[in-house]
C-alpha cells in the first residue's frame, strides 16, 4: 500500500521568505503581509488542498551580512520587515477547522515558562492543531536584541537548547496528572490540588519552580520539529524532534542524511519512525513542459541575484558580497557549500560554480519545473529516497500554492501519495497515522510525567503573604 506524503505550506509573517525580488510581480499578495485576510485566504486554499499544516518560519534580527551592511536586507525586504509567527497562527486558529498550525520560537526570544503557557494556550483554542519549530537562532544581531554582546558558540547553543526544552517538557508533561481536572460543580471542585504539582527546574540558565498554569491541552506538548544540518544540530533533532525540515540537493542525498539521522534516533532510544523527514521543495507547473519552462523563465525575470546572496550570505556568515561574483567557489574554501557547487556544476556541465551563482544554487536546486504526472513522478522518486512529506515553497502567494492545489494534488491523491480528507484528531495523529494525541513512550519528555511528588517541592518560595499578587492596585 503506498504511504501517503505530509504536505505544509512553508511561508514567512514577511514580504520576502525563499525566492528574492518575486515580491515585486504584480499577482502576488506578499506586499499584503500585514492584512489579516491575506493569510485567512492563503490558509483557506491550504485547508482546500487538505494540506497538514501551515508552517511559519521566523527570525529575530538582521545583521550587516553583505556587503558590509544592512542595507539589501532592508531595500529588498530579505526577510524584513518580519511579524510574530506565533501571533499569526493565533489569529488563524478561528478561521480554520482541520489545518495544522505550526510556528517558529527561538530559545533566545521567550522564558520558557511564559512559552509552555502560550503554546498551551494555543493547543487549547485549536483542539490540538499547534506545532513548534525548535530554533536557536545564527545571527549575532538576534542575541543583541536580547541583551547578548554576540551569540554564542554553536554547540553552546544546543546545550541551551537541551535546557530549553527540559524546561516546557517539565511543564507540558509532568506538570499536572492526566485526572487532575474534574470539574466537579457538585462539590465546587474544578481541580484537585494533590495532582498539580512544581517542577523545581534549577539549571544553568534557568530556575522555575512552576506549577504550570494551564491544565493540559490535547496534546499537552505540540508537535516538535527541528530544522539544524549540523552534527549538534541533528543530534538535538534525532533525541527530541518529531518532524526535521531538510533542503537536500537530490534523492540521492535525502537518503544518506535520513540514514545518518535515523541512525542517531535508534542510538537515543526512539524507533526510526519517530521522526518525519521533511524536505523543502518548490514547484512551477504546466499543462505541457514547454508551458512550465516559460512559467518558469517568466518568474526568473523578477529575481533578485544580491537578494539571494545576501540570504545566503547570512546562513554562511560569509559576506559574499565583499568577494568577486566572478570567482569560482571551490577556491575560497568556505565551509558548508560543497553540495550547492556540485548541483550547480552538474546542472551546467564544463561550469564551474561562482560566487554570483551560489544564490541561485542556494534557491533554485530544489525548485522542480513540470507537468503535474511529472513532478507526481518526481515526489514518488523523492519519497522512495526516504523522505515523510514536502514543505511546498512559495514563490508566489497564494498562486504558487493554488497551482499546486489545483493541478498536482489530484494527481498525488489518484497515486494515493496526497490525502482526499482530513483524518480524525490532533496534528500529532494525522501525522502520525494510528498514534495518540499525546508523544509516545520512547519520547525524552515522557520521563516527566508522574514525575513531581507534591512533597518533595516546596509551595512557595516567600515567607509572608504578598497582597494583591496579581496586580498593583487595591
Amino acid at each position: 500500500m503506498t504511504k501517503r506524503l505530509i504536505f505544509n505550506g512553508f511561508s514567512m509573517n514577511a514580504v520576502s521568505h525563499v525566492y528574492h525580488g518575486l515580491w515585486r510581480r504584480p499577482e502576488t499578495a506578499q506586499t499584503r503581509f500585514n492584512d489579516l485576510d491575506t493569510w485567512v485566504d492563503l490558509a483557506r486554499v491550504l485547508e482546500r488542498g487538505r494540506f497538514d499544516s501551515l508552517f511559519i518560519a521566523d527570525v529575530i534580527g538582521v545583521d550587516p551580512a553583505y556587503k558590509g551592511t544592512w542595507n539589501t536586507y532592508i531595500e529588498e525586504a530579505v526577510q524584513i520587515p518580519i511579524n510574530d509567527s506565533g501571533i499569526l497562527i493565533a489569529a488563524l486558529i478561528h478561521a480554520t477547522e482541520h489545518l495544522g498550525l505550526t510556528f517558529t520560537s527561538s530559545i533566545l526570544q521567550e522564558h520558557p515558562f511564559n512559552f509552555a503557557r502560550k503554546v498551551s494556550t494555543l493547543d487549547h483554542l485549536s483542539k490540538g492543531r499547534i506545532g513548534w519549530n525548535i530554533v536557536t537562532s545564527v545571527s549575532h544581531n538576534a542575541a543583541q536584541n536580547f541583551g547578548f554582546e554576540r551569540i554564542v558558540p554553536h554547540d553552546e547553543r544546543y546545550r541551551w537548547a537541551d535546557e530549553y526544552v527540559d524546561v516546557v517538557y517539565k511543564l507540558w508533561e509532568g506538570s499536572w496528572d492526566d485526572d487532575a481536572v474534574g470539574a466537579d460543580k457538585a462539590a465546587g471542585i474544578y481541580a484537585d490540588p494533590s495532582k498539580v504539582h512544581r517542577i523545581g527546574h534549577r539549571g544553568e540558565r534557568y530556575k522555575v519552580l512552576g506549577p504550570h498554569l494551564s491544565e493540559p491541552s490535547r496534546q499537552r506538548t505540540p508537535v516538535l520539529f527541528q530544522a539544524g544540518s549540523s552534527r549538534a544540530g541533528r543530534a538535538f533533532a534525532a533525541r527530541n524532534a518529531e518532524g526535521t525540515f531538510i533542503t537536500s540537493l537530490n534523492p540521492e542525498g535525502v537518503a544518506k542524511v535520513v540514514a545518518e539521522v535515523r541512525g542517531a534516533v535508534i542510538a537515543a532510544g526512539r524507533d526510526p519512525a519517530d521522526l518525519l523527514f521533511i524536505q523543502g521543495l518548490s514547484f512551477v507547473v504546466g499543462s505541457t513542459e514547454d508551458e512550465a519552462r516559460r512559467k518558469a523563465r517568466d518568474l526568473d525575470e523578477y529575481r533578485s541575484n544580491d537578494g539571494l546572496l545576501a540570504h545566503i550570505s547570512r546562513d554562511l556568515g560569509i559576506d559574499l558580497g565583499l568577494l568577486d561574483p566572478d570567482r569560482p567557489v571551490d577556491e575560497l574554501e568556505i565551509e558548508g557549500v560543497q553540495g550547492l557547487i556540485r548541483f550547480f556544476e552538474e546542472a551546467n556541465p564544463g561550469k564551474r560554480a561562482t560566487v554570483r551563482d551560489l544564490g541561485l544554487a542556494y534557491a533554485y536546486n530544489t525548485r522542480i519545473v513540470g507537468t503535474p504526472e511529472s513532478i507526481a513522478d518526481d515526489l514518488a522518486r523523492w519519497q522512495a529516497a526516504g523522505i515523510d512529506g514536502v514543505n511546498v515553497i512559495y514563490q508566489t502567494t497564494p498562486n504558487s500554492f493554488v497551482d499546486f492545489i489545483d493541478h498536482v494534488i489530484p494527481v498525488l491523491q489518484t497515486r494515493g501519495l496526497a490525502q482526499r480528507e482530513y483524518g480524525p484528531g490532533t496534528l500529532r495523529e494525522r501525522l502520525f497515522e494510528g498514534r495518540d494525541a499525546r508523544l509516545n513512550d520512547r519520547h525524552p519528555a515522557v520521563r516527566y510525567r508522574n514525575a513531581f511528588d507534591r512533597a518533595e517541592l516546596p509551595q512557595a518560595t516567600v515567607t509572608a503573604p504578598l497582597r494583591h499578587p496579581e496586580h498593583h492596585s487595591a
